[in-house]
């Protein structure tokens, strides 16, 4: 689906963006949409623009938290446990907004979000602790937030259930109505060199991560807490299946264009068994991935 034209958007960025398009390359994705090249990475033309609007504009504070992320590795699951955790003593479990708004209205998206519809948004507005999330490459993210103390928690996938589960949300939102996708061995050829890798960590012990989380975050929790049993309480209220059934998640749309319910599919670790072959994730294990995008972040990530 081609961004439609907005007004925030400025002339003079316009053209100096249409400028930097001529200079990179492009191609066409699997699903139809047209992909452009970026600093070593392929993001959708459609996305492209907010990309560099985030980097030229978004100015990071010391006390924001960032979720950072490869797509369709636990986004929304994350960002649900986070406005969770960290809202626990403004909202009760049965009166948390989660209940009636989709995990990426509660912790918007800097590029597929907040400047995906404007080139500079005033956020001002927005309270400390500010919750942001992105899928923008650890080197391609805004100066302000490398530099600063903010911080960020990142989030990966087993490299064959993020293809699956890509190629579903994929399919189901159709963002080329008009393209033919191609078949699940074609598309699987065209991603396996860049689906990279632990959102396993994550599904095996929720509990002791939900507890790590809160301690990187700083909002750890209490004995009396703990005695309650507000673990289980965020982890039944976070989970998976509950906010896939809420209603506010089987209908409407994330910026007009993705499906509220495309988030929910399954989440389940080892799904890629219901749908490659063997002979496909041996071609994955082959793959020359030269220290993939994912551990290329982790290293600058523990560098800074």
């Amino acid at each position: 689906m081609e961004k439609k034209e907005d007004p925030n958007f400025s002339s003079a960025p316009k053209l100096e963006l249409e400028e930097l398009l001529q200079t990179l390359d492009q191609k066409i994705n699997w699903d139809g949409r047209k992909l452009v090249k970026y600093n070593g990475f392929w993001f959708p033309m459609p996305f492209f623009p907010p990309i560099i609007s985030t980097q030229n504009h978004f100015k990071a504070k010391e006390s924001d938290i960032l979720l950072a992320s490869v797509p369709k590795s636990g986004t929304t699951w994350l960002k649900a446990l986070m406005f969770c955790i960290a809202n626990r003593n403004i909202y009760t479990i049965d009166q948390n907004p989660l209940l009636t708004s989709n995990p990426h209205i509660l912790v918007p998206f800097l590029e597929l979000g907040l400047y995906f519809h404007q080139e500079n948004p005033d956020l001002q507005h927005l309270s400390d602790p500010r919750f942001f999330s992105s899928h923008i490459p650890f080197n391609i993210l805004p100066n302000s937030i490398r530099d600063s103390e903010c911080k960020i928690i990142f989030i990966c996938r087993s490299p064959l259930d993020q293809f699956i589960s890509s190629y579903h949300f994929l399919l189901d939102n159709k963002f080329e109505k008009d393209a033919v996708p191609l078949e699940l061995d074609e598309a699987f050829d065209i991603i396996r060199e860049s689906v990279v890798y632990k959102y396993e960590d994550l599904k095996e012990d929720i509990a002791f991560h939900i507890e790590k989380i809160l301690e990187f975050m700083g909002y750890p929790f209490s004995e009396e807490e703990l005695k309650q049993g507000l673990v289980d309480q965020i982890k039944k209220l976070c989970s998976l299946e509950n906010l896939k059934n809420l209603e506010v998640n089987k209908c409407g749309y994330v910026q007009g264009i993705m499906k509220n319910s495309s988030f929910f599919r399954k989440g389940e670790v080892g799904d890629w068994t219901n749908y490659l072959t063997p002979a496909m994730a041996e071609r994955v294990k082959k793959a020359v991935w030269p220290c993939s995008a994912i551990e290329n972040n982790i290293r600058q990530l523990v560098a800074n």
